[in-house]
């Protein structure tokens, strides 16, 4: 057994465990130098070194602003083996991505890389997947047993900022038209050796909501001459908790958190303000459930604002789409996760999560799946959980995380026997 603990089978493994400490200090070191999106200067520029180094073919910078794109060609098969449905000829390609950014958060920990930035912090992971996509930038690029092209994307921006949406948007796929693409995110939940994995929802759709009460302000003690859109608010709170047991379906999945309020002077014990503001999220898979709760809350915070002779905006912004596994690439993701750990540590149907992934931009216009590799050990190391201030990703899995990648590239574009 590997001195990590790891049961992992196979010569991918073999070979990227020989480099697992050069992977550790690179992720350390990406930890201790957060950034947030669009501003990962650093972090892209390390990157790039380090996949000169590794030898890969081309280095593309400056995609979605500060994204990083490295393609690796295989050998073995003739150019154009693969093609279009219309019948041109298109090479094999397949898209493997990793996300770059930090949160905006100060670190609590205490260990020799905790971040060197006050306020900013790797508190997700990414440096973790950014590490692991070297890693396998590394094995594919020395064995290129592979039958196509590798495209490694490295994405910033996704805590919030919808850098997958900016490198689509600046031609990701039209410079690099992939049949397929995968992605995956460290889980605390899980345990080392296990990857998880579901052909269908795996996130949710992130919609923000905002609300804005117009009353009439004045004295505390004088109240019936005032439009209190505190009392309002307080309403609201409560009202739109019925929209998902009263109005979506039980067999469909919903969540409306009304997270922030905003109103009057806390030094003004007696003074009725003239206008409050409600924050909060939508979490949602189906379009349909997406539309009625968007219906439903314009419907329902109108009407109680006019009961109380009071006027409430709802405006509704659609941040992130749900996160929808293809069903034969997601099978095809468990198969090859299956090869690594064995089947006992593959979960097929793993529980959809209600958090958002702007992974999602990307199936939304490419066939693939997005999987979650396991890192907490018992009440110990990686068990932190996500964008918490204490969190750090679990290094022992990152040889796990590079040869599942470098196998997906392997097992879905094999050398066809001569």
């Amino acid at each position: 057994m590997p001195a990590h603990g790891l049961k992992v089978h196979g010569r991918v493994f073999a070979r990227i465990a020989e480099f697992h400490p050069e992977l550790t200090a690179f992720r350390r070191d990406l930890h201790a130098n957060p950034e947030l999106g669009f501003e990962e200067v650093y972090t892209a520029g390390r990157v790039v070194e380090s996949l000169k180094l590794c030898g890969v073919d081309e280095v593309h910078t400056g995609i979605g602003k500060t994204g990083v794109v490295a393609t690796i060609s295989g050998r073995g098969a003739r150019p154009g083996a693969a093609r279009l449905d219309q019948g041109a000829p298109m090479p094999r390609m397949i898209g493997l991505r990793a996300d770059m950014d930090a949160l905006p958060m100060t670190e609590h920990n205490d260990f020799p890389w905790r971040s060197g930035k006050a306020g900013l912090m790797h508190g997700c992971g990414h440096d973790g997947h950014t590490a692991m996509l070297v890693g396998a930038a590394r094995y594919l690029a020395e064995t290129r047993n592979f039958d196509g092209t590798a495209v490694l994307i490295f994405q910033p921006g996704e805590e919030g900022f919808a850098g997958a949406k900016a490198m689509i948007d600046d031609g990701l796929f039209e410079r690099f038209p992939v049949q397929a693409v995968y992605g995956m995110h460290n889980w605390p939940a899980m345990r080392p050796g296990t990857v998880g994995v579901n052909p269908g929802p795996m996130m949710a759709a992130a919609d923000r909501v905002t609300i804005d009460i117009t009353g009439r302000g004045g004295h505390g003690a004088h109240a019936y001459q005032a439009v209190d859109p505190v009392l309002v608010a307080a309403h609201i709170i409560t009202a739109v908790q019925s929209i998902v047991s009263r109005n979506v379906k039980p067999v469909d999945s919903a969540v409306i958190s009304l997270c922030g309020l905003e109103a009057g002077d806390m030094g003004a014990m007696s003074v009725i303000p003239g206008s409050a503001k409600l924050v909060g999220t939508v979490r949602t898979f189906s379009p349909v459930v997406q539309e009625l709760i968007e219906r439903r809350l314009n419907e329902l915070c109108s009407a109680i604002a006019l009961g109380f002779g009071a006027s409430a905006q709802v405006h509704y912004e659609r941040l992130y789409p749900a996160t929808i596994n293809t069903v034969a690439q997601a099978r095809f993701a468990a198969d090859v996760a299956q090869s690594l750990v064995g089947r006992e540590h593959v979960v097929r149907d793993l529980e959809p999560s209600m958090g958002a992934e702007d992974f999602s931009f990307m199936l939304r216009v490419k066939p693939g799946a997005y999987m979650r590799l396991g890192q907490g050990e018992e009440n110990g190391v990686g068990s932190c959980f996500l964008h918490n201030s204490r969190y750090d990703f679990n290094d022992a899995v990152l040889p796990l995380g590079a040869a599942l990648h470098a196998s997906l590239i392997e097992q879905a574009m094999p050398i066809s026997a001569v």
